[in-house]
């Protein structure tokens, strides 16, 4: 029942917000699906598929709802105003005498009329401030830090009143226990893995939390956001590179070890050790682009199917591919939860490599 009230949503969230990216024509006249041509429509569709995908300066609840977010600027000293300037992106923004206006989610220099210039790549050759500010995925990045904080601090009041958990504890003891007894100890170790903990535990509820915000019809893609798997993954392979111990940086150097004498190993060593080197990056970036690939490619084919409904603008089609999207959704959850876990188990993997002990 819920996975099917979270398919209606989002297909009631895609219809608004297809009314509200309707293009004007003539005199703010907006064209109703039914009297777009079949490549409008599909113009449309794909604009709006581009736009849940991006990040925003506003929070949009609904169509017509919604609320503006701070935005900083550096551009000759800190610039601060609300979002609500802009007006959605239609207006240009004045602020202590500059100009700035937003194009494709970015925001620009401009004079007072708001003109964007672009090159031969139609790429803006406007100045760009370097930008602080507030967007949609970093307000809810902070409420998802807020959320996870009290939840757990919840919890773990809980127990001190006894040894039974009660209320969300109940739910969410057996996925620490989890994370600890599947996760961490066979990959970290039972003597090493308990100053990881808290990164793992912290990793896997925040990608999972975020990932079913994603689901959501608020419009939330924060881990389809290439930045924020890669500062998740940056995380990882900082823990990694400073809790190494000498036998991990040995086996960097000295791959090899004493299976074979030095004058046999440098030629091989001129190959290896570079290999290895890189290998310490491909790890991390590998986790950034798996995180990334896998939940940009299910918001996108989900809003897709949803899409052809209104391409084919019949209720023929509006059926098959509702239950279609319905089940996709069912598959989405299963995904977010599998993302998760994967970042959590490799990082788990990556750090039991770093604190392995020297056999002899």
């Amino acid at each position: 029942m819920t996975q099917f009230i979270l398919a209606a949503l989002v297909v009631i969230s895609f219809t608004a917000n297809a009314q509200h990216s309707q293009p004007e024509h003539g005199n703010s006249e907006k064209v109703a699906w039914e009297d777009m041509s079949k490549e409008e429509r599909t113009t449309e569709v794909n604009a709006i598929k581009q736009h849940h995908l991006l990040d925003d300066h506003d929070f949009t609840i609904t169509h017509g709802v919604s609320f503006p977010l701070p935005v900083i600027l550096w551009d000759n000293g800190l610039q601060v105003f609300m979002s609500s300037k802009f007006h959605h992106g239609e207006t240009v923004a004045e602020v202590n005498g500059n100009f700035y206006k937003v194009h494709h989610s970015k925001i620009y220099k401009t004079d007072s009329e708001g003109t964007i210039t672009m090159d031969d790549h139609h790429h803006p050759t406007n100045a760009k401030p370097f930008d602080l500010s507030i967007t949609k995925n970093v307000f809810v990045i902070i409420l998802m830090a807020l959320f996870m904080f009290f939840l757990f601090k919840g919890v773990a009041k809980a127990f001190k009143s006894g040894p039974m958990p009660t209320g969300a504890g109940r739910f969410l003891e057996p996925l620490v226990i989890f994370v600890r007894d599947e996760i961490a100890i066979p990959n970290i170790g039972k003597k090493q893995h308990g100053k990881y903990m808290s990164f793992l535990l912290t990793v896997f509820f925040f990608i999972w939390f975020l990932n079913l915000a994603g689901m959501t019809p608020l419009g939330i893609g924060v881990t389809n956001n290439i930045a924020i798997t890669f500062s998740l993954a940056i995380l990882t392979f900082f823990i990694t590179q400073f809790t190494g111990k000498k036998t991990y940086w040995l086996h960097l150097f000295d791959p090899l070890g004493s299976s074979m004498p030095w004058v046999a190993k440098v030629p091989l060593y001129i190959l290896l050790v570079p290999i290895e080197l890189l290998g310490t990056i491909v790890k991390p970036f590998s986790l950034m682009i798996r995180l990334y690939a896998n939940m940009t490619a299910g918001h996108i084919v989900l809003m897709s199917i949803l899409g052809l409904i209104f391409v084919a603008n019949s209720w023929l089609a509006a059926g098959p591919f509702s239950i279609l999207t319905f089940l996709l959704s069912i598959l989405e959850l299963l995904v977010a939860a599998l993302q998760a876990y994967i970042f959590t188990m490799l990082s788990a993997l990556y750090f039991g490599a770093a604190a392995a002990e020297e056999h002899h």
